[in-house]
């Protein structure tokens, strides 16, 4: 089933009851002068197994520890945003999985030259996955990537990844001369990390259904940094989420502000359309599927994760 993701950017009351999110809108509950039957059918809800991810984008939301604690409960990751309305925190179960003890063994017990393996694998991906978006929407030569993801080694000791990522950068958007990738840096950056933002939260929640640390990365390292492995297993679903700015820049809206028709085109980045394991899958299917072989990986059940790809999407 996929969960939906959503999205509150105006003052709400948000809250718990039967099992269901209730909505309801400051305007009508402090109105005096509106019959209580027009309150009740504006209240809205939706049932709380049904939710993926919630993004809170407003100073003046309320919502319920209940709620939040349902939430939780039911593997929701809970995002929220600055004063920029660009997503700030993120907040998941501390418990996903009935043998999380024993994953997380399976985990910590890694060995180094199977973390490099896992590594080289997804970096394969990743460059594969950049060229189809490459070749499809900015009609760059993408040979050159393709012989990079064929002679990633164990590990990427000879850096490929960020070698194809200077190139796919240089050329992804060739109407916009100079484009430099960053998160302070020029729009479409601001599409970009609003996409990658809700990416992040679809993996590490999905890491933690599976079991897993989202901290203990297979390369990425860093103290500061609460989703390590997140970071790592989103890698080669970011042309997915690059993909999909490229065509909202294609459509010729503006994207000088991140507006609320931008985020709600951003905000289907889950119900993107991937292949993985020969077949067509939502992303936020795909990356339960992808997070479920991470885990057999550490416990040596396979060697291989499951990544999507673009092959057969037209």
């Amino acid at each position: 089933m996929i969960k939906k993701t959503l999205y509150f950017g105006n003052p709400a009351y948000l809250s718990l009851r039967n099992k269901q999110l209730v909505i309801q809108l400051p305007e009508v509950v402090k109105n005096e002068t509106l019959p209580e039957s027009f309150k009740a059918d504006a209240v809205k809800t939706i049932p709380v197994e049904d939710i993926g991810v919630v993004i809170l984008d407003n100073k003046q939301l309320t919502i319920t520890h209940g709620l939040m604690e349902a939430l939780l409960e039911n593997n929701c990751a809970l995002i929220t945003c600055n004063s920029s309305r660009m997503p700030v925190g993120l907040m998941l179960p501390l418990e996903g999985n009935t043998t999380q003890t024993e994953r997380f063994r399976d985990q910590i017990d890694a060995s180094v030259p199977l973390k490099k393996q896992l590594w080289q694998q997804t970096v394969q991906a990743k460059i594969q996955n950049q060229a189809y978006v490459l070749e499809n929407k900015s009609k760059a030569v993408v040979k050159n990537m393709l012989v990079w993801a064929n002679n990633v080694k164990s590990g990427d000791p000879d850096n490929y990844e960020a070698r194809a990522a200077v190139y796919y950068w240089n050329n992804i958007f060739p109407d916009i001369p100079g484009f430099v990738r960053g998160r302070e840096g020029e729009p479409p950056n601001n599409l970009l990390n609003y996409g990658y933002a809700i990416l992040r939260a679809v993996v590490a929640r999905a890491l933690v259904a599976s079991g897993l640390l989202p901290t203990l990365g297979i390369h990425h390292r860093n103290k500061y940094n609460a989703y390590c492995l997140a970071d790592d297993i989103m890698e080669p679903y970011r042309p997915f989420v690059d993909k999909l700015v490229f065509e909202i820049m294609e459509s010729g809206v503006d994207v000088s502000e991140l507006s609320q028709e931008l985020k709600a085109q951003l905000l289907t980045t889950p119900l993107l359309d991937v292949i993985i394991n020969g077949q067509r899958s939502p992303l936020m299917v795909a990356v339960g599927q992808t997070t479920a072989s991470l885990y057999k990986c550490f416990s040596g059940e396979i060697r291989k994760i499951k990544y999507p790809s673009f092959r057969e999407l037209n």
